[in-house]
């Protein structure tokens, strides 16, 4: 074993999740190793703006995952972004991650926090105007669209619970669904239809996004018959569902039906050693400080499972 390439931890993931983990690993004298393969920081720096974390007023996540970042490095924790993971071997009780270009590293415990992604329309716009008008999460971005108009995209619960309430920033919410029906609750739809503040467009869909710098309107095709028209709009909330960044995990850590991480109240997975947070596990809300306090879990779980595991080893007959 290559002494250098081995660490107590290897974190998968750099969203919150992941850095929370780092630093509580390596504030614990764990040597830790983060991998992450897009930047650091996640999802979170899409977000324009947070002003709903705890002892912070307001903070872009670009910010705030520049800080995760330098506190977990400060502490010794290190950080490989933009990295291509080619294997994984988890079974055994030291684990081992194969880099892309044939790196090699192994770890007593892994914790799992590759994140997820918001499914989106992929239409013409949407990648560049994301976070400067469209948004997948209101209850980071609504109190943004104050007395303006808004569209919500969508036809589940997300959408008309998060429709719902969006009125109480936006002075209208139009929810465009491609279907003549919702596939809601009964009770969603029913507070949505109520809603003096929201407007419905079935049979529809948002076919592309315009503006320069910020979201000035969207591109609706008529379903029934094809035809097209231009909306102003201040805003567009998507709510078509969430898909977890777990592809590469299939077949080595439970997952449910929609592919999240299954793990229990410690972040323990069903691979012993094998702990997950953030997005990517099944729970109800996605939030920073949700994500936060998953990483937190996991990596004082792994730290105590390390800690077993070195001790029972010293107890083991020469």
């Amino acid at each position: 074993m290559n002494t250098n390439n081995h660490y107590g931890a290897i974190v998968i993931g750099a969203g919150p999740a992941g850095l929370s983990a780092g630093i509580y690993l390596s504030r614990a004298r764990v040597r830790t190793l983060i991998l992450s393969e897009s930047t650091v920081g996640g999802q979170m720096i899409l977000t324009h703006e947070i002003a709903n974390y705890p002892g912070v007023e307001n903070i872009s996540g670009y910010q705030l995952s520049g800080i995760m970042k330098n506190q977990a490095k400060k502490f010794g924790c290190e950080i490989k972004a933009n990295i291509s993971i080619e294997a994984l071997n988890l079974n055994n009780d030291l684990k081992e991650v194969i880099l892309s270009n044939g790196n090699r590293f192994t770890a007593d415990a892994i914790i799992l926090s590759p994140g997820g992604r918001s499914r989106t329309l992929g239409v013409p716009g949407e990648d560049i105007l994301k976070g400067k008008g469209i948004s997948y999460c209101a209850t980071c971005d609504g109190d943004f669209f104050t007395n303006k108009e808004i569209m919500v995209v969508g036809g589940g619960n997300s959408a008309l619970e998060e429709a719902v309430s969006l009125t109480r920033y936006a002075s209208k919410a139009t929810i465009v669904h491609q279907f003549d029906h919702f596939q809601a609750f009964e009770y969603a739809v029913e507070e949505a239809e109520q809603n003096p503040k929201i407007s419905f467009m079935m049979e529809s869909t948002i076919s592309g996004f315009f503006g320069d710098e910020k979201l000035e309107g969207v591109e609706i095709t008529d379903l029934k018959d094809g035809s097209k028209q231009n909306h102003a709009i201040d805003g567009v909330f998507i709510f078509i569902g969430y898909v977890p960044n777990t592809e590469f995990l299939q077949g080595k850590v439970e997952l449910n039906k929609w592919k999240e991480i299954i793990v229990d109240p410690n972040m323990q997975t069903n691979v012993k050693g094998v702990f997950a947070a953030g997005d990517s596990i099944v729970k109800k809300y996605r939030q920073v400080t949700t994500a936060v306090a998953d990483g937190t879990i996991a990596a004082l779980a792994a730290s105590r499972y390390i800690h077993e595991l070195h001790k029972a080893k010293t107890l083991l007959p020469v």
